[in-house]
């Protein structure tokens, strides 16, 4: 239960079910900001070459650990990358690895190294059939990608196009609608059986295209799915903050150094791994629900992949502190979400 007292509150070791690490050196600045706060994260495996295979998996999880502060106790959650070839074995091997927990599907082209993604989901139906059988879920990258498609209707068409046709063919498919963006979404996920949840994001909470586009192109506020109109975003603080077990954080943290953001085609992606769970608190407290963020912080994404809840717990004050211009990024700037700006709570 979330205690409350004046300007602190103490909840449950939050967890983070939606994470971008990157690799190599540059593990070296997310495994340790992401280990602070939160005891596991579901890694998102979008990496070159992408996440594929169980054997992938588990050196990508074995780099992960060596990031890991001494004396931590954080636990990467892998999952793979799903092509048009991936088989049924392999779905079956990563299941049994008791390392993969999840399946991420990228449409083709729809966001950071995308590119293996399923170009058609008839191509993953043996794949898909063994997740259904094992109750391994599918995360979804909910967009289309077709040119003719409006960028900020993309969610939408996708679920009239693509997940909703999927559900029918898959009922008891488990399905985690990662990192929404619309009001249709949050629609489609209340009205959807148990096994179907999502994912909301700081920076969706927080931010909307206004943030994005208003006195200039903000890039470092570039994120895709791209950031909507203020009334998406109402509807997903009314989400978040409803109580409802379908709905539970998911940072969706994606970090590129400041060349790959400032440029002539800046990458998607907003840093918020450094003060995440802070984030989320100004924006609960912000709704008048700071009752509700330990539940959609660290209980129903435990509850929903049938994992234990964390037994530890830790706690934020509401004391205002301002967020480093930038930090280290494997030797380059890394810009992160509120970069030389006040945030409203922080950890003690």
């Amino acid at each position: 239960m979330t205690k409350i007292q004046n300007i602190q509150i103490e909840i449950t070791q939050p967890d983070d079910w939606h994470l971008h690490l990157r690799d190599d050196a540059a593990l070296n600045r997310t495994v340790p900001d992401t280990a602070r706060n939160f005891s596991r994260a579901i890694i998102m495996p979008n990496l070159r070459p992408p996440v594929t295979t169980t054997a992938l998996a588990s050196d990508y999880y074995q780099r992960i650990l060596q990031a890991r502060p001494e004396g931590n106790n954080f636990e990467p959650l892998m999952t793979l990358y799903l092509t048009d070839n991936t088989s049924s074995e392999e779905i079956k091997t990563a299941h049994e690895s008791g390392l993969v927990y999840g399946v991420k599907l990228y449409p083709a082209g729809a966001t950071t190294n995308s590119d293996a993604g399923v170009t058609d989901l008839k191509h993953c139906a043996e794949a898909l059939a063994e997740m259904e059988r094992l109750q391994l879920p599918l995360l979804v990258h909910g967009e289309v990608t077709h040119a003719d498609i409006d960028v900020f209707d993309r969610e939408k068409v996708f679920i009239d196009q693509v997940l909703s046709p999927l559900l029918n063919d898959y009922p008891k498919l488990k399905v985690v609608f990662e990192h929404i963006t619309t009001a249709d979404a949050v629609d489609f996920v209340i009205n959807s059986n148990a096994n179907i949840a999502a994912t909301i994001t700081p920076h969706h909470l927080l931010l909307n295209r206004n943030d994005l586009l208003v006195g200039g192109i903000h890039p470092h506020n570039y994120c895709l799915p791209v950031l909507k109109r203020n009334t998406h975003q109402q509807a997903l603080i009314k989400a978040a903050t409803s109580g409802n077990p379908k709905f539970f954080l998911g940072t969706d943290s994606a970090p590129h150094n400041i060349d790959a953001k400032e440029t002539g085609c800046g990458c998607a992606g907003i840093y918020s791994g450094h003060a995440a769970i802070e984030l989320y608190a100004e924006a609960f407290d912000a709704a008048d629900a700071l009752d509700k963020l330990e539940d959609f912080a660290s209980h129903f994404g435990p509850d929903f992949y049938g994992l234990a809840r964390n037994s530890s717990k830790i706690t934020l004050i509401k004391e205002a502190w301002v967020v480093p211009d930038s930090y280290d990024f494997a030797g380059q700037a890394l810009i992160p979400m509120r970069a030389g700006q006040k945030i409203n709570w922080k950890v003690t």
